[in-house]
């Protein structure tokens, strides 16, 4: 546990120190796009986010090829070699569409080309968990495809959800923190080693995330753009692939006794195959229902429009902040739901309190204008637009008739002029100046 978590720590460092000079280096070289119809933020944004991510993948998969026990994963497996490969491809194609904005299929294309690399070097899924049936192997076809669908469908989910601040690192954040306790549950408490890639996946994965964060919050100083989005979402995807085609069922001895202590003792085996969806579940909700509205009004199933999940939210009141911790809500809901149920299945409180955490989730879905506040004594730990306004004091000062000014007040603030643009000193001298030249 030691060695995964400065595992994650150096990629996050890495991650968060490079952001900030990409940052620069992309607005040196224009990746600022216009404003489109379907952006929520209002000033142009640089992207290439992605570049500090994949740079914080590299030194986290360098960084573990150099630890003690983590090194062997190296030795035993050509898994690492085949998400670098596939990442560094994806991540390409990505830097090139946020320079140059390339055409949605070739992107599909390039999406597909870094999968079938992952393919051809060993991380495919080889076997399926069938109740009552046991293992079955897949034929090279039907792996391949298989996992070119499973990586292109939750590449393009985190990329179709990444349409607010800090949404799509936080999401992914999310499940790839679910992701790794199940699979370092796989390898700790069953001892099977083939789940050490996949919990290292996911251990660098958190990492990159969580190094982007900083940056991405709302207000966002940097996007990460579909360099970072589809990177993200292929090494999401990786961790759920290396987990179902290398964890042998037999190996976990679940098919000894009656058919229903089976099913019920193969759950955890179903997980790898369930929880990418469930991690994914909201963001592939919204990538169905993108497809399915696009495609109803005759539009291409590509083109961009303001129906996502998060732009309802948005119309109906929630603010930008607001609206991110709701998704991050219900994506934490479901993916450790599923996680609390694969350890204990049989238990009647996880479902309890799945159904109770559903219904505050619905409630705070209803409430778009209610805004939290902090007590008086928290006021000074959370930001100022959780904090009580104070009315101000302001002495009345009682003027003659002859020395009140007939001018109407400047109002200043955010609705009003602000700063250098305050037009009463300005005003005045202006209109000394005019006085002077005219005469």
């Amino acid at each position: 546990m030691r060695e995964y978590l400065l595992t994650l720590c150096v990629t996050a460092a890495v991650t968060y120190l490079l952001t900030g000079p990409v940052r620069k280096f992309a607005i040196v070289a224009g990746a600022m796009p216009e404003i489109r119809a379907r952006d929520v933020h209002r000033e142009p944004t640089p992207r290439l986010g992605g570049i500090a991510m994949f740079f914080g993948l590299c030194a986290g998969l360098l960084v573990a090829d150099h630890l003690t026990n983590l090194s062997e994963v190296f030795k035993n497996s050509n898994e690492p070699r085949a998400l670098l490969s596939g990442a560094a491809l994806i991540w390409l194609i990505g830097v090139l569409d946020d320079k140059f904005e390339i055409d949605a299929l070739i992107k599909l294309g390039g999406q597909m080309i870094a999968a079938g690399v992952m393919v051809m070097q060993g991380l495919t899924i080889l076997w399926l968990p069938i109740p009552t049936v046991g293992n079955v192997a897949l034929t090279q076809w039907q792996g391949t495809l298989l996992t070119v669908a499973l990586v292109v469908i939750t590449i393009n989910a985190v990329n179709f959800v990444d349409g607010l601040d800090g949404l799509a690192s936080g999401m992914v954040c999310i499940a790839a923190a679910a992701f790794f306790l199940y699979a370092y549950r796989i390898w700790y408490s069953y001892g099977i080693e083939a789940a050490a890639p996949a919990t290292l996946f996911s251990a660098i994965l958190m990492g990159m995330c969580i190094g982007f964060l900083p940056h991405n919050m709302h207000p966002a100083r940097i996007f990460m753009g579909d360099s970072g989005s589809m990177l993200i979402g292929l090494v999401l995807s990786a961790g759920a692939i290396s987990i179902t085609g290398q964890v042998d069922p037999d190996s976990l001895q679940l098919f000894l006794h009656s058919e229903k202590a089976a099913v019920h003792s193969t759950v955890p085996v179903y997980i790898p195959l369930l929880l990418p969806l469930t991690i994914i579940a909201v963001p592939t909700a919204d990538l169905v229902l993108a497809i399915v509205r696009r495609t109803w009004k005759g539009q291409s199933p590509f083109a961009a429009d303001r129906g996502h999940l998060h732009h309802r939210l948005l119309e109906i009141g929630h603010s930008h902040s607001r609206a991110v911790l709701i998704m991050y809500f219900w994506s934490a809901l479901i993916a450790f739901g599923a996680l609390g149920y694969s350890v204990n299945s049989a238990s009647m409180w996880i479902v309890l309190g799945i159904v109770f955490l559903s219904a505050i989730g619905l409630l705070l879905l209803l409430l778009p204008r209610f805004t939290p506040r902090a007590p008086r004594w928290a006021e000074h730990l959370v930001p100022p637009r959780y904090r009580r306004r104070r009315a101000a004091v302001e002495p009345v000062v009682v003027l003659a008739e002859e020395d009140r000014d007939p001018r109407p007040p400047v109002v200043t603030g955010v609705s009003g002029v602000n700063g250098a643009t305050a037009v009463g000193p300005r005003s005045r001298l202006l209109d000394g100046r005019k006085a002077e030249s005219s005469r």
